[in-house]
């Protein structure tokens, strides 16, 4: 076998990368042209089912974005994402309310303590349907899951780092997590569906037929605000540069000088505040159900992997890929077909351009 010299091994490897991106330019380019071309459709002609679409996709990116940082960082899927976010949410619900399950049957127990007590924090704040006392809750509950997060990462993850685990183990370890935060979720708050805020809400008509609620509105702001802020973080602050570096290569990055273990600290802190506040806003409209996380899982990574696992902005257009496509689909077919929707996106991305419309990372 010939042993070819590093130089020219270096240029070979350069070669067969470059031959590799310009194959997939056809695909990429292909695709970019359908998700172009089933917006403009959907803007068109299903202008109302596009806007929910965009304010669904909103709220799924802040998701999507938590799940595929945590993976290019630290190399696995977690499974429990959707389950976490959801305990994100119910966190919230018990800091606005103070409500957890009783010991008789469909009688609640009262905690004593709660947002709801603070002077007008049900109020509601203009045309929005809740108070200050709410925003403050999701604000907390973000702070709660990204030590919750980082705890969980010390107890679980880190040990099977050390022991070299193999993503299957990985995988199983994210399971196990998922069923042991939704088994939580039933005991301390119970199977039945429960509200932030009680009562019915109007929604509001705007121009090309439009009507909306002003929750989903304020919704798709927050989000959009929150994804802007996770890019700046990433690609303008000196953090974000050392995150991406341990993604591209965590081995160099270490004996770069880069403290490594802090920023697995960093991205499971940012990882679970994303997750707990996706959850809050998704929970504003939308009753509050442990089983919930785990309907979230499918669109959540076939937003990861349209996007390009590992890549942040990819996953914020995957999200609203999937979130308008979602919509869009109940004027073909029932609103329980949803989740299929996800999955057929899931399948045929895998099969067309695993890479995702942003590549890997690798």
């Amino acid at each position: 076998m010939t042993i070819l010299p590093d130089r020219y091994a270096a240029r070979l490897a350069d070669a067969r990368d470059r031959y590799r991106r310009l194959g997939d330019r056809p695909g990429a380019i292909g695709l970019w042209a359908l998700i172009a071309a089933l917006f403009l459709w959907a803007a068109i002609f299903q202008t109302q089912l596009f806007v929910v679409g965009m304010i669904v996709g909103s709220v799924l990116a802040l998701g999507a974005m938590g799940l595929t940082l945590v993976f290019g960082i630290l190399r696995f899927a977690n499974f429990a994402h959707g389950d976490t976010m959801m305990l994100g949410s119910y966190i919230a619900y018990l800091l606005f309310t103070g409500t957890v399950v009783g010991s008789q049957a469909n009688i609640d127990t009262d905690i004593g303590i709660s947002l709801d007590q603070l002077p007008g924090a049900t109020s509601k704040l203009g045309d929005l349907s809740f108070g200050y006392g709410l925003l403050i809750a999701i604000v907390l509950a973000g702070v709660a899951m990204a030590l919750f997060s980082i705890a969980l990462d010390r107890l679980v993850y880190r040990r099977l780092r050390r022991r070299n685990s193999s993503i299957v183990i990985f995988a199983m370890a994210a399971l196990g997590v998922a069923f042991s935060t939704r088994a939580l979720m039933m005991i301390i708050w119970g199977p039945d569906p429960r509200r932030y805020v009680s009562g019915i809400h109007l929604a509001q008509h705007y121009p090309l037929d439009i009507v909306l609620k002003t929750d989903q509105i304020f919704i798709f702001v927050v989000a959009l605000a929150l994804a802007l802020l996770l890019y700046i973080l990433l690609f303008h602050m000196k953090l974000g540069k050392a995150m991406r570096a341990m993604a591209d290569n965590a081995d160099l990055a270490l004996v770069s000088g880069i403290n490594t273990d802090r920023i697995i600290i960093w991205t499971w802190a940012i990882g679970g505040g994303l997750m707990a506040i996706a959850g809050g806003l998704l929970a504003i409209q939308a009753s509050l159900k442990p089983d919930l996380g785990f309907g979230l899982i499918l669109p959540l990574f076939a937003a990861t992997i349209l996007g390009g696992i590992g890549k942040p902005q990819g996953a914020f257009i995957g999200a609203m890929v999937v979130g308008v496509t979602q919509e869009v689909s109940v004027e073909f077919f029932s609103a329980g077909y949803k989740p299929a929707v996800a999955f057929v996106i899931l399948i045929l991305i895998l099969l067309l351009r695993p890479r995702g419309l942003f590549g890997t990372t690798s």
